[in-house]
């Protein structure tokens, strides 16, 4: 197969990926551009691409891309793909395939309540206790159900306390590097429908299930002993939670999400630092060194997050060729002209319905890290973060164009 091989002096231009450049080579100031004869799909598609990273956004913003053939084995495209960059909500792909890999894909989050004392004349003679697992999908409707069993129980009055062990995780209640206007939810064990209304909405779900005499005075913030038994618990599966975390992008779920896997560690109210050797342990696994990257939240809301285009290529490649892995994160990714936060782009082109890809915006940057479907069937893996960009739109038209070349004849 014939190659052409250009030599520009320019900052920008689709690089040849490590193996494919020459040690000789200056890399400070020349790209390489290494480009198939155009009677093939990859010569066309490198030079549509090429075309459009020598755009005027360039000269005033940063690039990273990189785009990988899964079904070949072999790289197509590579501009600036190891250069350390704020991903954005692409962070949700690190803390998801992490996750599964982690927690594993049958993993359920669980809020549990338990009773400490004994039912007589219709009055509990002991306590109850909350432990917060930090389950950002806990209803409402979900926490009435369990008032109202413990009237069914035969319990009309509580003569004790509720306690509320919220030892899931530290008590920071945003996370490392956000910045103070980002309107969040606070990082509580205990939310009910994303919201930190926990204590107020329980009191009012036990008045409701005829339950009377308990108020705010009485609710205090304590571990939950041993000897309490378990009286009744709502679960939810990593699925449901990683389906609004990467379709919507929604950040409390990403760091519930990020704290399971803090949990891991065994610690009571586990910090940031106690998820880090999990994430080391998976970059090691993908072949990339952890100190190269700094993992700061599991949303992409902090400031303190670089990664780059390889990483997030090399754990999408990764959970694609994991079973276990594969169709949970699939699955969850938004799709182009279709759901998510992808519903409205791309429609009507060649990669509507062929792009499933997490999206990613804070200001400044804009992102887009996942799968394509090539036009000879092929599963690209790629990722795209514009830095820089005053406009999210500036990024997101750049990134809709890469995709239709990427699934485009």
């Amino acid at each position: 197969m014939r190659r052409i091989v250009l030599y520009i002096l320019l900052f920008t231009g689709i690089q040849v990926c490590a193996d494919g450049l020459d040690a000789d080579q200056p890399r400070w100031n020349t790209n390489t551009i290494l480009m198939e004869d155009t009677t093939t799909w990859v010569g066309r598609m490198q030079r549509q691409v090429d075309s459009l990273i020598n755009l005027p956004l360039f000269e005033t913003t940063q690039l990273g891309l990189y785009v990988y053939d899964l079904t070949a084995g072999r790289d197509l495209v590579c501009v600036n793909h190891r250069q350390r960059m704020r991903p954005a909500s692409c962070e949700k792909v690190v803390t998801a395939v992490a996750a599964l890999k982690t927690l594993g894909n049958d993993y359920k989050f669980r809020t549990q309540m338990f009773v400490a004392g004994e039912v007589r004349d219709s009055v509990l003679w002991g306590d109850i206790y909350f432990v917060g697992g930090m389950d950002p999908m806990l209803s409402q409707g979900e926490l009435y159900q369990l008032a109202r069993g413990l009237n069914q129980a035969g319990i009309d009055s509580i003569a004790g306390i509720i306690g509320l062990d919220l030892s899931k995780k530290d008590a920071d209640e945003m996370g490392w590097g956000w910045c103070w206007d980002d309107k969040t939810v606070p990082l509580r064990p205990l939310t009910v429908d994303s919201r930190d209304c926990f204590t107020q909405e329980f009191l009012s779900d036990l008045e409701s299930a005829g339950i009377r005499g308990m108020d705010v005075s009485r609710v205090v913030q304590t571990p939950c002993p041993t000897s309490a038994l378990l009286f009744g618990e709502i679960t939810h599966t990593i699925d449901q939670v990683l389906q609004r975390m990467m379709k919507k992008s929604d950040n409390f779920y990403a760091e519930s999400v990020f704290y399971q896997i803090a949990a891991l560690s065994g610690k009571k109210n586990a910090t940031r630092k106690d998820a880090m050797p999990f994430f080391h342990q998976l970059i090691t696994e993908v072949g990339l060194t952890p100190s190269h990257y700094q993992i700061a939240d599991g949303s992409g809301l902090s400031l303190y997050n670089y990664v780059s285009p390889e990483l997030l290529v090399s754990l999408l490649s990764y959970a694609w060729k994991n079973e276990a892995i594969r169709p949970h994160l699939y699955s969850s990714l938004p799709i182009a002209g279709f759901d998510g936060t992808l519903e409205k782009r791309m429609r009507k082109t060649a990669a509507d319905g062929n792009i499933h890809a997490k999206t990613g915006t804070v200001d400044g940057i804009s992102s887009l890290s996942g799968y394509a479907t090539s036009p000879e069937g092929h599963i690209l893996v790629f990722s795209i973060i514009n830095q820089g960009v005053i406009k999210t739109s500036m990024g997101r038209t750049f990134q809709d164009k890469v995709c239709e070349v990427l699934c485009s004849p």
